[in-house]
Order: C-alpha cells, then sequence, then structure tokens
C-alpha cells in the first residue's frame, strides 16, 4: 500500500515495521513534498537546512539496524515532532526565547530516548511560545491562517492537526496540550501528573507541568502513551467494554465556556446518551474561582524560581507576557505557595469523590471555551483545562466537531487518577460514536 501522511498511526507504524528500505524512504519522499506544500502556511516547525537529507539518512539507519521486521520497535520509522522545550541530542533548544542558547542546553529528554528506542524518527523542533507560557511564536492554525492554533504547544498541535506528521511531543501547564489540539483538530493526551517523565524538559511549574502528546485518533495517542509510560497496562477493548457512565461538571466552570461550546457540549453529550451511555450532570467546583487563582499562583511563584537567575542576567531578552509572569511570581512568599499547592490534593481527592458518590466513570467538559481566535496575539484561554490540570487528573481531548466558523470544537475527558489505560479503552469507544 502506499503510506502518505494521512495514514493514520496506527497503521502507519503496523505497515512500517513489516515493509522493506523502499518503502520507508518512498513515505519520507511522501512527508517531504507534504511538508513543503503545507509547512510554508502553517509554520509549526523551527526551521532546519537538510530535515529531510538527515531524515532519509535516520531512515537507512533505522533500516540497517532492524533488517528482519520482527525485530523492529513499535513505532520503527514514525516522524515525529518534538517541542523545543525538550533536549533533544542533535538539536539546539531555545524554548521560543531569545535568550543564549547555550544556557538553555540540558540532557535528552527522557521521553525522546524512549521515543527513539521505539523506533521513531525526529522530523524537528516544533515551534512553543516562549519558555511555554503565553507569548506566541508563528505558527498559524492549520484550518485557518488568521487563527490562532493556541498554546503553549503550538507547533505540536498545528504539525499533526495538519497531517505534517502523525505524532509530536507538547506539555501542559494550564491547558497547553488539550485546548490547541482541540483548536487545530487533532487529539490530545494529558497524563495523570508524572506517568510521563518530566526529565530533560525546562519547566515552568514543577508541580504543575505534564509531559503528553498529539496524534490524529486515540489508537494512535495511546500507542505512543504505551510506549512513554513505565509499567503500561494494556486493555483490549473485550476487556473493557462496558459503557461508562459520564458526569457533566454543573456549576461555575462551566460559565466560563461560550454558549457555542455550551451547545456542542449537549448535542455531543446527546449523540453520546443516544448510543446508550449514561450521562449526569453533577455539582461541581462551586470555589472554582479559589481554584483558578491558586493555580495562577503557583505558575507565577514557579515560574519566577525557574527563571530566577536566568532572569536577573537577562531579564530584557524575554518578552513582556513572561516578565509579567515573573515579577508577578517574585511576590509570592513560599508560605503562600506551600499553601496553594495543597489545593492540588484537595481537588483531586474532591472529584474522586464525587466521582465515587454518582458512580461515574469520567468527567466530560469543553476541550476550550469556543473554537480558535481570530489572530495571533493571543493562544486563547486555557480555562476549562485548568481543573484536571491542577488535580493531575487524566484527561484525553478528542475532536467533535466544528463551530459556525467551521473550525474544530473538542470535548474532554478525565478519568480518575493513573487509570489512564480505562481512559484511552473508553475514549475510543466515544471515539466510534462522534466519528
Amino acid at each position: 500500500m502506499l503510506l502518505t501522511p494521512t495514514t493514520n498511526l496506527v497503521e502507519l507504524a503496523n505497515s512500517l515495521q513489516h515493509s522493506n528500505e523502499l518503502v520507508l524512504l518512498r513515505y519520507l519522499n511522501e512527508v517531504e513534498e507534504f511538508y513543503y506544500e503545507h509547512e510554508p502556511s502553517v509554520l509549526a516547525f523551527l526551521p532546519e537546512p537538510g530535515r529531510f537529507a538527515r531524515l532519509h539518512r535516520e531512515g537507512r539507519a533505522l533500516m540497517d539496524r532492524y533488517p528482519y521486521p520482527r525485530s523492529r520497535p513499535p513505532l520503527f520509522g514514525v516522524p515525529i515532532g518534538v517541542k523545543d522545550i525538550f533536549h533533544t541530542d542533535g538539536f539546539v533548544t531555545r524554548a521560543g526565547s531569545k535568550l543564549p542558547a547555550t544556557i538553555l542546553q540540558g540532557q535528552e529528554a527522557e521521553t525522546v530516548r524512549r521515543l527513539q528506542a521505539a523506533g521513531a524518527l525526529i522530523m524537528g523542533k516544533t515551534v512553543t511560545t516562549e519558555f511555554a507560557y503565553f507569548e506566541p511564536g508563528p505558527t498559524r492554525n492549520p484550518h485557518n491562517a488568521e487563527h490562532t492554533p493556541g498554546g503553549s504547544s503550538s507547533g505540536s498541535a498545528a504539525a499533526v492537526g495538519a497531517n505534517i506528521c502523525p505524532l509530536a511531543l507538547g506539555t501542559q501547564t494550564i491547558g497547553s496540550i488539550i485546548r490547541p489540539a482541540a483548536f487545530c483538530g487533532a487529539v490530545g493526551y494529558k497524563p495523570t501528573y508524572e506517568r510521563i517523565s518530566r526529565s530533560g524538559v525546562i519547566p515552568l511549574s514543577p508541580s504543575l507541568d505534564h509531559v503528553g502528546l498529539f496524534a490524529s485518533d486515540v489508537a494512535g495517542a495511546g500507542l505512543a502513551a504505551s510506549t512513554l509510560i513505565e509499567e503500561w497496562r494494556s486493555i483490549h477493548q473485550d476487556d473493557n467494554r462496558h459503557l461508562p457512565r459520564l458526569g457533566i461538571p454543573e456549576g461555575p466552570y462551566l460559565h466560563h465556556a461560550s454558549q457555542e461550546a455550551l451547545n456542542h457540549l449537549q448535542a455531543t453529550c446527546r449523540q453520546i446518551t443516544d448510543s446508550g451511555f449514561d450521562i449526569r450532570y453533577i455539582p461541581a467546583m462551586a470555589d472554582f474561582s479559589n481554584i483558578q487563582a491558586r493555580h495562577n499562583m503557583i505558575v507565577a511563584a514557579e515560574a519566577a524560581r525557574v527563571h530566577s537567575d536566568w532572569f536577573s542576567h537577562y531579564g530584557g531578552l524575554y518578552q513582556p507576557k513572561t516578565v509579567e509572569l515573573i515579577r508577578n511570581g517574585k511576590q509570592i512568599s513560599d508560605a503562600d505557595l506551600n499553601n496553594a499547592l495543597v489545593g492540588r490534593e484537595t481537588l483531586r481527592n474532591e472529584l474522586t469523590a464525587l466521582m465515587d458518590c454518582h458512580s461515574i466513570d469520567l468527567w466530560v467538559s469543553p476541550s476550550a471555551s469556543g473554537t480558535a481566535p481570530n489572530g495571533l496575539e493571543s493562544t486563547g484561554d486555557p480555562v476549562m483545562n485548568l481543573p484536571w490540570t491542577h488535580s493531575g487528573l487524566p484527561t484525553l481531548g478528542l475532536p467533535s466537531g466544528t463551530g459556525a466558523n467551521k473550525l474544530p470544537l473538542g470535548i474532554q475527558l478525565t478519568a480518575r487518577s493513573h487509570a489512564d489505560e480505562e481512559l484511552f479503552a473508553w475514549a475510543a469507544q466515544i471515539e466510534e460514536i462522534l466519528a
């Protein structure tokens, strides 16, 4: 078969595992042609001279290392994008900033090492907002270049949403995976806090940073997750075929979504319930304004501490939004930060207790407050993702339709802590309904 950039990740990986060198090199030629056709209007990747000459060399070396199909690892020959806060051997890390690159370098990220050990080829570094905060880069939404792709994992989301690469790494500290995934029409996955290693990734707020990924569908995201997570528990569809019960968190949290997003959530939930699922409205997070304030306090305080030395030497090179964050964070005492950090476990326990009380398996909510905003000055509001990041609960964002402006909309599904495997199995069932 002819493998193209639109071939889904699982089919691509299976085909490349059992192909000869010519198939892999022909596929890389297809990727190259697609890249030069679409990347100039999306700007998902950082520039790299000789990108595809390198990829062809690495593809041939991969074939030499694994000449026999049965010995090949699960992501053999799959090209991936890597957000430019992940240290990657052979690439310079710039983190979307103007700081001297020499001070930003570090040991290769554990996630990058794992994906390469699984046979993945690094297609390149993807654009990030400055230090994974709010100052945007040049990336555009692949569905409408006048709109933001979201952030901070802008390039990774846009690259997958545009089919330029089938898999990309990202991070989420507030809403930097699930929101851009929704804006760009990709599947986004944020794991249970620290289930995927943060080693070798420039931090923003270590207590809130999550390493995750983007793929075109749930099965592809699950294949990558099983490579990145230690002691992954394989769950076959037949083992988990009971229909999960879903809960919609009713209350002030949902007031932050636009009417279009709420209408879309209701229509999507009707579609799901028509297939036999039980969905309940459950009052939750009555203190959402406090949760939001607490989360933002942690981000600012920890960012100020992470950047203390760099900022003292190179403060004039930081962009305005990051400067404001760091200066605000400097005013937050250690005692106030420690009190705010306690709230993460409090929220996680409250949400889990509600799940137990109402016998639900998943929370369902809008992935973003609406479609991608017009303009590139802002990456959009991450508020809909904030509580799931704050609590550290595993979340999958699914494309679920389009808005009146024909841009993508999405829903996010959130499971109990460390139930990532069940989350994938249940999300696959819901993805079938929404397809």
